[in-house]
């Protein structure tokens, strides 16, 4: 792709408020999408995200209640994502989870591993302070959106528009996330929701600051 074709995505793509329901996004291509989620960076390479792709029809009304920005999105999206962020009991330095996954994912040797444990705890203890359950969540929750981001543009670059949701309630959310989709919420926690799926209405120009507003160099 050249420059101008990335920038004509980047221009394309909007937070679309509904969805064509005559159009479905066919499983190639949010397979692609979903693709560019999981090889999203993230720092230490820890993956601390999950996705639930929410297509049955009483579990998107079941969302509706504490989703207040999203309504209009799960009634109309061809394809409604979850994204959830792992919490502490995964993502603290000294974890089981941690330590297994990189000896099974990353390959690490078990020499490394521990070299890498150690950066990580001084990381968490001392570098960033993340210093509680609500901290080390956030922490993570940023890794998270690097990969909504990235879904984002690719979709936008197939000509599939989005709309990122952060319009609802984050306890009661994760109460049904619990109780109806099985999600084990000592684990995870629900940092936003995205919603796919084809226009109906064209959006006005896109509006952003100029280039000197946004960047400054020394």
């Amino acid at each position: 792709m050249t420059k101008e074709e990335i920038l004509s995505a980047f221009r394309y793509r909007h937070a679309c408020k509904e969805f064509d329901t005559n159009k479905i996004i066919p499983k190639e291509d949010f397979d692609f999408i979903l693709e560019t989620a999981r090889l999203s960076p993230s720092s230490f390479g820890l993956e601390p995200w999950h996705f639930v792709v929410v297509q049955d029809p009483a579990l998107r009304e079941a969302l509706k209640e504490n989703a207040w920005g999203a309504p209009k999105k799960l009634d109309t999206a061809s394809h409604f994502l979850l994204g959830l962020t792992m919490k502490s009991t995964l993502m603290k330095w000294d974890t089981a989870y941690l330590q297994d996954f990189m000896r099974r994912v990353q390959d690490l040797p078990e020499e490394v591993i521990q070299g890498k444990s150690k950066f990580i705890e001084q990381y968490q203890k001392s570098d960033f302070e993340l210093t509680d359950d609500r901290r080390l969540f956030d922490w993570a929750a940023k890794q998270s959106y690097i990969a909504m981001g990235n879904m984002m543009t690719a979709a936008a670059m197939i000509g599939i528009d989005s709309c990122p949701i952060e319009g609802f309630k984050q306890e009661t959310t994760e109460q049904i996330l619990k109780d109806k989709l099985g999600i084990d919420t000592d684990k995870y926690g629900i940092s936003y929701m995205l919603a796919f799926g084809y226009r109906v209405v064209e959006p006005r120009e896109k509006t952003r600051r100029c280039i000197d507003e946004v960047v400054t160099w020394k």
